[in-house]
């Protein structure tokens, strides 16, 4: 009996721990490869345990996280964090890539304005778009 009250469904334990809004973003999520289980792709329906370790990719960021607790229902973010530990080397990759990302920014030119109509023109036939 013990056995059956800690499964939590993959999807609902991604929601609660707040890496995606919904579990329908959750799902589609790990049905298009953003979850994986020590490198295979897994299924929604797939139990969570304890001691499980998942790489996630959400958007440009990618998570490694080792799941401490179970959790099914969605609660405040400093309970979501308790529920997984991030691993060291995944932070210092996340913070690498967002410096990196920070100085391609600055890297691009800022116009001051927003271009007017003939500007617009412009740029269409410079780069060749109808």
């Amino acid at each position: 009996m013990d056995d059956l009250e800690n499964k939590t469904r993959l999807d609902r334990w991604l929601w609660a721990a707040r890496f995606y809004k919904t579990r329908a973003l959750a799902s589609a999520a790990i049905s298009g490869g953003k979850v994986h289980l020590m490198g295979q792709r897994v299924k929604s329906s797939r139990s969570v345990k304890v001691g499980d370790c998942f790489e996630i990719i959400r958007g440009v960021e990618r998570f490694e996280v080792i799941v401490q607790q179970l959790g099914d229902k969605r609660g405040s973010a400093q309970i979501a964090q308790l529920l997984y530990l991030e691993t060291e080397a995944s932070k210092v990759l996340r913070e690498h890539q967002l410096q990196q990302r920070k100085l391609a920014a600055l890297a691009r030119p800022q116009s001051d304005h927003k271009p007017n109509k003939q500007e617009r023109r412009k740029i269409r036939s410079f780069t060749g778009k109808e």
